[in-house]
C-alpha cells in the first residue's frame, strides 16, 4: 500500500510502512536526531526529529510516527508535513536546551570533537546562554574493559549502546539504571564487555561518553588521510576506512555496505592498528650461527639465490598465509612453476578443501545478504560468533525476526540466539534429526574446521546430498555455504594455488624431508622442521623467528591487492601508508627474485600483474560482484559418503583476539585476550 502526502508543500509518495524520519530521509530532507538509528528499534527518547504534521495539537517525532497514521483533511485534502517552520525549529531549540542542561562543555578535550553530533547539531539549534543555574549533574565513569572509554556526565541517555548490545551483539551488558534526572547507563554489575563487536557503540554515541580507549587523545579527525580498503582479520571481508596520520595507522572505522557488514565491523578488525607498527621487519635479515642477523637486501636475496639454484625444483615448496592478496599467490605460483616445482599450497592450517568440485563447494553460496531469505540454518562444526562476528550478528539479526529456525551440529557455545542441538559428529548429519519439511531457503552452513578433518571432505559429500534432498540447491537458492576464517583462501581455492599432489600438503611439506627449502608468504602458523625457510613478510612473528631467510614484507595497510570473501566476491584493499624501513610489497620481492634467477616474470607494475591475473582467471575481473558459480565432478564425491567418522567436531579459534600475526603484536588484542579468559574463569 502507498499513501501521498504534501511535504513542505510538495506531493511525494510513499509505502505505508515506512515511518515519517524514513520517508524524508528518501527525499533528502536531513532531519537532526541522536536517538534514531535505522539498524536499531525506536525508542524516541532526545526528541530532535520533531516535525509539524497539519491537524495535529503539537510537533511530533519524526522517529515514531507512523505514514499509516496520517489522515486525510475534511474535505480530502492530503495530510500535510511541515519539516521548516517557526514552530518546528523552536521545538527543536527547546529540545536542544533540555539535553546541553547538564551536558559539560568539554569540546576542547573531547575525542568527539569535529565529528560530534550534538556539536553539530548544536550550531544549528543552539542558543548562546543557559537558564540553567543549577550545578550539573556528574556521574561517574565507568571501567567497561580495554576497549571503550567513558566519560558518562556527557552521556544523553540516547540508548543507543543498550539498544545494540541486546538487538545486534546479544550480549545485552548495557542497560539504564535508576531514573530521572539519576539515570545511568552501565553494565549492571560494572564489569567488562564481553562482546566481539563492542567497539560499534563508539560509531553508535552521538556525543563523547562513548570513545575509543586506544586512540585517545591520538589524532582529531581533520588531521587524518582516510582510505577506503578492506579487512582481512577473517574472510568476511568488511568494509573499512584506514585513517591514517603521516606514516601510521591511526584508526580503523567501518564503511558502509548493506550486502557484507552492514555498518559494523568486529573489535579485532576495529582495535588491530595498534599492531600493524609493533614488532614490524623493517630491514632483510641472514641466520648465522643460530642467530638472525640484519643484512642488505643485495646479501639476503644473493644467498636465495645460489640457494635456490643449489636445489633441486622437486625439492622446494611454498605456502601462502592467511592474508596474501590474489596478486601475490599468482605471483609465487609462477615463480613456483618456473622453477619447476608443483608443490605450493595455500592452506597452511592443514585443510584438505579443494577445487576439485567446482567453485559452490568451497565458498558460501546463499551470500551473506542472503541470511535474511533463509527460514532455516543447519550450523555444522561451526562457532560462526568466533569465526566471524559480523556475519553472526546478520544471523541473530534474522532469528529475531522469528522466522529463522536454527540447528547446530558440533560443539555447543553461545551463538547469542537460540538453536537446536542435534549431536556433535557427523553422525548426527541426517535429515531424521531435523525438522526442514517447511522450510523452503535453507542455509547448510559448513565451518572451515570441517576440512581440518580426515572424512572432511565425506560430511561436504553428505550434506551436499541432505541440500539435494531438501531442494537446497535450486537455481534461485544455493544453499551450501561454507564459511571461511581466512581472508586469503578463497582466492587461493580459485587461482589453484594447491599442489597436484595431496602428500604435498603444507603439513606435509612441513614435515617433509623431501623439501630441503620452504618459502612462506606471510605464513605464520606452519612448525617446519629440518629445512631451509625463507620467510617474506610483515611481522617478527613465529615465521619469522624460525626462518632462516627472512624478508620484509608490506601488510595489507600498506599496500594494493585482491581478496575474495567467503562468499566469493571480489574486492580490493588500498595502500594507506607506506612499509616502514627498507620493506617492500611482497610482490615486487617475488618479482627481483625471479630476475635473479633468470626466470623473470615480466612484470613492471600491479595492473600488468592484474592484467595477466584476469587473462587466465576471469573470476578476478569485477569487483565487488559475485559470479555465478556451480559444482563439477559430485559423483566421484557421493562415492566416498558412507566414510564417516564418529569423532566429534572441534573448532580451532581458541583465542579470538590472537588469531594472526598482527593480532599477536598488537597490545590492545593481548589485553583484550587477559579480560576474556578472566570472565571464563571466573565463570567457571
Amino acid at each position: 500500500m502507498s499513501i501521498k502526502i504534501l511535504i513542505n508543500g510538495s506531493e511525494f509518495e510513499f509505502e505505508e510502512n515506512l515511518t515519517l524520519i524514513q520517508a524524508l530521509e528518501q527525499i533528502d530532507i536531513e532531519v537532526p536526531r541522536f536517538c534514531y538509528h535505522d539498524k536499531l528499534s525506536i525508542a524516541g527518547n532526545c526528541r530532535m526529529c520533531l516535525v509539524e504534521v497539519k491537524g495535529a495539537p503539537k510537533p511530533v517525532a519524526s522517529c515514531h510516527f507512523s505514514l499509516s497514521d496520517l489522515r486525510p483533511g475534511p474535505n480530502g485534502e492530503l495530510p500535510e508535513v511541515l519539516t521548516n517552520t517557526n514552530q518546528v525549529h523552536n521545538a527543536r531549540k527547546g529540545a536542544m536546551e533540555f539535553l546541553l542542561v547538564n551536558h559539560p562543555l568539554d569540546c576542547p578535550i573531547c575525542d568527539q570533537g569535529g565529528e560530534c553530533d550534538l556539536q553539530d547539531q548544536a550550531l544549528h539549534y543552539g542558543i548562546n546562554k543557559s537558564r540553567y543555574k543549577e550545578n550539573k549533574r556528574a556521574v561517574d565513569n565507568k571501567d567497561i574493559g580495554p576497549l571503550v572509554k567513558t566519560t558518562m556526565t556527557r552521556c544523553i541517555h540516547c540508548t543507543r549502546c543498550v539498544r545494540f548490545t541486546s538487538e545486534v551483539a546479544g550480549t545485552e551488558e548495557l542497560g539504564a539504571i535508576y531514573r530521572g534526572e539519576n539515570m545511568e547507563i552501565t553494565t549492571y554489575l560494572e564489569k567488562g564487555m564481553s562482546s566481539e563487536l563492542q567497539g560499534n557503540i563508539i560509531d553508535l554515541c552521538p556525543v563523547g561518553a562513548l570513545t575509543s580507549k586506544p586512540y585517545e587523545y591520538h589524532a582529531r579527525p581533520w588531521e587524518l588521510k582516510k582510505t577506503e580498503s578492506i579487512d582481512v582479520m577473517d574472510a568476511l571481508g568488511s568494509n573499512i576506512r584506514i585513517d591514517s596520520k603521516g606514516a601510521e595507522v591511526m584508526r580503523i572505522m567501518p564503511r558502509y555496505n548493506e550486502e557484507i557488514n552492514e555498518e559494523w565491523i568486529s573489535d579485532k578488525t576495529r582495535f588491530v592498528w595498534d599492531g600493524l607498527r609493533s614488532q614490524r621487519i623493517d630491514s632483510p635479515y641472514i641466520r648465522e650461527n643460530g642467530k638472525l642477523i640484519a643484512a642488505s637486501w643485495d646479501s639476503a636475496l644473493t644467498l636465495l639465490t645460489d640457494l635456490i639454484k643449489k636445489t633441486d625444483s622437486s625439492r622446494i615448496g611454498a605456502i601462502a598465509g592467511d592474508m596474501v592478496s590474489a596478486e601475490e599467490m599468482f605471483l609465487m605460483k609462477k615463480l613456483m612453476e618456473k622453477i619447476g616445482s608443483d608443490r605450493y599450497d595455500c592452506r597452511q592450517d592443514g585443510s584438505i578443501l579443494s577445487n576439485k568440485y567446482g567453485r559452490s563447494s568451497y565458498i558460501f553460496n546463499p551470500t551473506i545478504a542472503g541470511i535474511e531469505s533463509a527460514d532455516a540454518m543447519v550450523i555444522i562444526g561451526s562457532n560462526p560468533r568466533m569465526e566471524s562476528p559480523v556475519l553472526n550478528a546478520r544471523i541473530r539479526k534474522r532469528w529475531l525476526t522469528g522466522e529463522l529456525k536454527v540447528y547446530l551440529i558440533g560443539q555447543e557455545h553461545d551463538l547469542t540466539y537460540d538453536y537446536i542441538h542435534i549431536g556433535s559428529s557427523p553422525k548426527n548429519i541426517n535429515l531424521k534429526n531435523l525438522e526442514l519439511s517447511n522450510s523452503k531457503n535453507i542455509i547448510w552452513l559448513l565451518g572451515d574446521d570441517v576440512f581440518l578433518r580426515d572424512d572432511g571432505m565425506f560430511i561436504l559429500s553428505k550434506v551436499i546430498e541432505c541440500a539435494e534432498k531438501t531442494n537446497s540447491l535450486r537455481s534461485d537458492w544455493n544453499g551450501l555455504a561454507i564459511l571461511h576464517k581466512h581472508a586469503s583462501r578463497v582466492a587461493g581455492l580459485d587461482l589453484g594455488f594447491l599442489p597436484q599432489d595431496e602428500k604435498y600438503n603444507s603439513q606435509n611439506m612441513a614435515k617433509s624431508k623431501e623439501i630441503e627449502l620452504l618459502f612462506l608468504l606471510d605464513a605464520d602458523e606452519v612448525d617446519a622442521e629440518n629445512k631451509y625457510k625463507i620467510y617474506i613478510g610483515s611481522h617478527g612473528d613465529k615465521g619469522a623467528s624460525n626462518a632462516d631467510i627472512v624478508l620484509p614484507g608490506a601488510c595489507y595497510t600498506e599496500k594494493n591487492g585482491l581478496f575474495m570473501n567467503t562468499e566469493g566476491r571480489l574486492q580490493e584493499i588500498n595502500r594507506a601508508v607506506f612499509p616502514p624501513g627498507d620493506a617492500r610489497d611482497n610482490w615486487k620481492i617475488i618479482i627481483e627474485l625471479s630476475k635473479r634467477l633468470k626466470k623473470s616474470l615480466n612484470y613492471i607494475n600491479l595492473e600488468d600483474v592484474r592484467a595477466d591475473l584476469r587473462k587466465e582467471y576471469p573470476v578476478f575481473t569485477k569487483i565487488n560482484q559475485i559470479e555465478n558459480n556451480s559444482f563439477q565432478g559430485l559423483d566421484q564425491l557421493y562415492d566416498q559418503k558412507k566414510k564417516l567418522s564418529s569423532d566429534i567436531f572441534s573448532n580451532t579459534v581458541f583465542d579470538y583476539y590472537l588469531t594472526n600475526s598482527i593480532a599477536r603484536s598488537s597490545k590492545v588484542m593481548a589485553e583484550c585476550s587477559m579480560q576474556k579468559n578472566s570472565i571464563e574463569i571466573k565463570n567457571g
